[in-house]
């Protein structure tokens, strides 16, 4: 078994499956030269990106870096995304995950701020 969860998530799963159909449906509208394929196969791959993007953002997605081996699995669901990854331009783009001086002064020192998690080393759990 991999070391990693490589980032296998809903939101990545479902993602690739809504452009790949998009792709196929505007590669035959280009094959074809048929301009309906071509805009509905463009807006289907476009569908692609808002539905993961969405998906990402009600938990279904991944912050960056590695996740603890617990949250490995498809169906687990990251609760932190409600309030937004720090890093991820995704939940910045959505109005979450900045960070302010107001936010990092209320968190205790010593202590990851809200939101954030506490870096966990790879085989720690053996």
């Amino acid at each position: 078994m991999s070391q990693y969860d490589e980032g296998h998530t809903l939101a990545g799963w479902i993602g690739v499956a809504v452009a790949t159909v998009g792709c196929s449906v505007l590669g035959a509208g280009i094959c074809v030269t048929s301009a309906p394929l071509i805009v509905a196969g463009s807006a289907v791959t476009v569908a692609s990106v808002l539905v993961t993007w969405v998906l990402h953002l009600t938990g279904w997605g991944k912050p960056s870096g590695i996740r603890p081996r617990d949250q490995w699995g498809m169906r687990v669901r990251d609760l932190g995304a409600l309030e937004g990854h720090p890093d991820c331009w995704g939940c910045r783009l959505a109005g979450r995950g900045r960070r302010t001086a107001a936010s990092s002064a209320q968190a205790p020192v010593g202590s990851p701020a809200a939101g954030e998690r506490e870096p966990v080393a790879v085989g720690a759990d053996r």
